[in-house]
């Protein structure tokens, strides 16, 4: 059951929570702008003619930005009638990395840099714009990813041992007249930067049998970028979804739910008192 209509719990849910009440989106439009803020401020300590004259003016900002966002994240644990559910979320996850480098900049210097990782909270701009489609288009991609987890590592499998075996080929036709090729490890990395087709040049094959591979490597390279491309789309149109709102649970804090839910499809709490 949700907390009771009222209380304190309940009334911070429904702000921090839900972008469907005009303080929830205000508190949500807010949180957004802070959240860019923080990167401009962090990409900009970063430029060292900026940060020569501003570096004390980015630190304080970043200490006071760091210090709202530990205590929102705080009142996320408190407002969910499940906090370990809302730690161990996407959402929570990626909450927690966006407080942590300040914090970690205390004992490693420059740490302060991987803050850009607040960027990804961003993705709550969808909820706030009411925008469900794209809410509900990016969890098909999320369910059309997992699906293809076990096609793409039974592919990528196989890649592996293909240029390992191109590799170990092309270092016994190759090593003697090429001194870029010294060892089998250096000519699998030739085998998989020409299979993806980079291509940096740090190795080039000299002798014709070692071209002749390496041609077969590159061609190769364009149906291995095809392929989980294929594998990736063909779950995606298997995938169907219906209309769902910006409704978070208050149990377990998992959002997605079907516009006209009454209880929510993860845990089974009941989502509001109507």
């Amino acid at each position: 059951m949700p907390h009771p209509k009222g209380s304190l719990k309940h009334k911070l849910h429904e702000i921090i929570f839900e972008a469907d009440t005009p303080k929830g989106k205000l508190f949500d439009v807010v949180i957004l702008f802070l959240i860019i803020l923080s990167v401009v401020v962090v990409m900009l300590e970063t430029v060292p003619s900026i940060e020569a004259i501003h570096d004390r003016t980015f630190r304080g900002l970043e200490w006071i930005l760091t210090i709202l966002f530990t205590v929102e994240y705080g009142l996320r644990i408190y407002s969910v009638k499940r906090p370990y559910k809302y730690i161990n979320s996407f959402y929570g996850i990626i909450d927690l990395l966006a407080i942590l480098p300040t914090y970690l900049s205390i004992f490693l210097p420059g740490s302060q840099i991987l803050a850009t990782v607040r960027a990804m909270r961003l993705l709550r701009v969808f909820k706030v714009l009411e925008m469900s489609s794209f809410t509900r288009q990016s969890k098909i991609i999320m369910l059309a990813m997992r699906s293809s987890m076990v096609k793409i590592s039974v592919f990528v499998f196989f890649i592996v041992i293909m240029v390992t075996i191109f590799g170990t080929i092309i270092y016994f036709v190759e090593h003697d007249a090429n001194e870029d090729i010294v060892s089998i490890p250096g000519s699998v990395w030739f085998a998989i930067v020409t299979l993806s087709t980079v291509g940096y040049g740090d190795i080039v094959p000299v002798t014709t049998i070692g071209k002749f591979l390496s041609s077969i490597l590159m061609i190769l390279g364009y149906g291995v970028i095809a392929v989980p491309t294929g594998i990736v789309t063909s779950e995606f149109i298997s995938s169907s979804s219906t209309p769902s709102s910006t409704q978070a649970c208050e149990t377990c804090s998992r959002e997605g739910h079907d516009a006209d839910a009454v209880h929510c499809k993860f845990c089974g709490d009941q989502l509001n008192d109507d």
